[in-house]
């Protein structure tokens, strides 16, 4: 997350599941890994920055037609470089309004808490009083 709020969002490529949809940058985790070593790895190889520090935020889980998913999600602040893609994919720092489309699912039930969090001016979680939704995805905290 930038300084001003803005977040940094990558359009997955031809040949992946849901291939044109916005998400967070990110990948999976190898086996023997922890959560954050992945998330350092995975930000190196996709998008060229090195993570100095992140803080958890929350753990979606989401069943798509193709897999069921469990998703951290880390707020960073503080990186390395310059975002730019490295597979292929579309990169767009994006601010108050999401202007692209469309979100991948198990993203969306996140936006509107990353707005409260990055506007309203409190550290919120999606656990807070008042932000959970129902859908299909569980939120719980890290």
């Amino acid at each position: 997350m930038q300084a001003n709020g803005d977040v940094l969002l990558a359009c997955r490529p031809e040949g992946k599941p849901y291939a044109g949809y916005w998400e967070f940058p990110g990948g999976k985790v190898e086996p023997g890994e922890s959560v954050l070593a992945a998330l350092k790895r995975e930000f190196a190889e996709e998008i060229g920055v090195q993570i100095e520090t992140a803080e958890p935020w929350c753990c979606v889980e989401h069943v798509y037609p193709h897999a069921h998913v469990r998703l951290h999600f880390f707020i960073s602040r503080q990186w390395q470089g310059e975002p730019r893609s490295l597979e292929g994919q579309a990169l767009a720092w994006q601010g108050a309004a999401f202007a692209v489309e469309p979100i991948l699912p198990a993203t969306v039930p996140l936006l509107g808490w990353l707005d409260r969090l990055r506007f309203g001016g409190k550290n919120l979680t999606p656990l807070d009083p008042g932000l959970r939704r129902a859908d299909d995805s569980k939120i719980s905290r890290p």
